[in-house]
């Protein structure tokens, strides 16, 4: 353009024309070139299946459309107005004639409807381009989370911009990660109830003179109740009920080094209440750094001598249902709750004889403490009538009939702790 102008006079505004419609052209041309480019950024994103974390900074989309609408606007102004500053002197330079007057109108109106109709276009073609990557971010978006809410977490959503939609993108990442992660969780929790279920009794002993059945409900996948029957070295049965402090997978942890240390030392001789010292000394060491600790309630029943032998470590008294007598007792005792007190020595404490059809019922604090929708407690008068109530059927069907008062007491108030249940049945 310098050079037409020095060597052949060529008109400024012309050439001014001609450089400003390049560069809008260009404007254009590079704005259509990185939508395509975005576009090709988010279909690999979306193949590749990367996790990227939200933008750092954020482009607002109302920025960009401002910085878009401002410089096509200036531009438009730019050309529009060296078109009319040319024409306008095109004009001053012609005849008077009326011909010569249609003919510059007609020679302006082409001028300008053509610079309309090509920026119009590039307009147009602007919007198209646009609109098929805000389609694909739709697109790639609404896919993801149809996988989602079909419990497929397998894909992600492309990262590819750095505005509102890249902030979605990312925190939907985020939130699909997090799923993956929840449900790695929750498969294993769903394995560790498998294994803590198959670890509890899968039927009750079979013993001549006694009808036993027990079961654990557990307010988690997991939890830290626990009940066992042993056959001691004397031939007796041993019965074993336990709640660990709170509930949850550090419970369920900690109930099964309980249970096997509790095999393992009963498997050997002495009486039940140094079973209990010795099983306390080991736990101790597991739990003195944690807080944690466990109550227990442990009971050896001879029937060949009819003698009932037990050891309370901080657990609730097992209720005793004299059929002769028509009362209720508790096998009641001191002790300390195992894993405070390493030194604790534990003491055992016996009965003699009973009547043929009395019951003997151990539980947690789950089923005393289980609360309905007016705050009440179940207690220990609901527990004792439904035993007195039921006394004469099987122990299976007086735990049944336990767990089925405590269902309908509690109603649709939520089970917030434990539940562990062992009737037996003297016969």
């Amino acid at each position: 353009m310098s050079y037409n102008i020095m060597v052949y006079n060529f008109p400024m505004v012309s050439g001014l024309k001609v450089v400003l419609g390049c560069a809008i052209a260009g404007f254009f041309l590079s704005l259509d070139t990185a939508l395509e480019r975005e576009r090709a950024v988010i279909r690999q994103a979306y193949k590749s299946n990367r996790f990227l974390s939200p933008p750092k900074r954020l482009y607002p989309m109302t920025r960009k459309f401002l910085v878009v609408a401002l410089a096509a606007a200036l531009f438009v102004a730019a050309i529009i107005g060296l078109v009319i500053a040319s024409d306008v002197t095109w004009l001053a330079q012609i005849g008077q004639s009326g011909m010569s007057l249609a003919q510059a109108q007609r020679s302006v109106t082409y001028e300008v409807f053509f610079v309309m109709i090509v920026l119009l276009a590039w307009v147009v073609n602007l919007i198209v381009s646009y609109s098929k990557n805000l389609k694909l971010l739709f697109e790639n978006e609404t896919n993801v989370l149809e996988r989602v809410s079909t419990g497929d977490l397998s894909k992600l959503v492309p990262v590819a911009t750095n505005d509102e939609f890249g902030v979605i993108a990312g925190h939907t990442n985020t939130m699909i990660n997090r799923l993956r992660h929840r449900t790695q969780l929750l498969t294993a929790l769903k394995l560790a109830e498998e294994v803590q279920q198959n670890l509890l009794p899968q039927e009750p002993p079979s013993l001549v003179g006694l009808d036993v059945s027990g079961i654990s409900k557990y307010c988690d996948e997991t939890g830290g109740d626990y009940y066992d029957y042993l056959v001691l070295p004397k031939g007796s049965l041993g019965v074993v009920v336990a709640d660990v402090s709170e509930h949850g997978v550090g419970a369920a942890l900690l109930m099964t080094t309980a249970r096997a240390l509790i095999r393992q030392r009963a498997a050997m001789s002495g009486d039940i209440a140094r079973v209990v010292s010795d099983v306390n000394q080991e736990l101790y060491k597991d739990v003195r750094e944690t807080g944690r600790f466990m109550t227990m309630f442990f009971m050896e029943i001879d029937v060949s001598s009819k003698t009932l032998r037990w050891v309370r470590a901080g657990h609730d008294p097992a209720i005793f249902y004299d059929a002769g007598k028509d009362k209720f007792d508790e096998l009641a005792g001191e002790g300390m709750a195992l894993g405070v007190d390493k030194n604790i020595e534990f003491q055992e404490f016996s009965r003699r004889g009973w009547v043929a059809g009395s019951v003997i019922v151990a539980g947690t604090d789950g089923i005393r403490e289980a609360i309905n929708v007016d705050g009440e407690m179940f207690g220990q008068d609901r527990l004792r009538q439904t035993i007195q109530k039921n006394v004469t059927h099987s122990a299976d069907a007086i735990q049944k009939a336990i767990m089925n008062k405590l269902s309908i007491f509690q109603g649709d108030t939520p089970q917030q702790d434990d539940m562990t249940l062992v009737v037996v049945k003297l016969l």
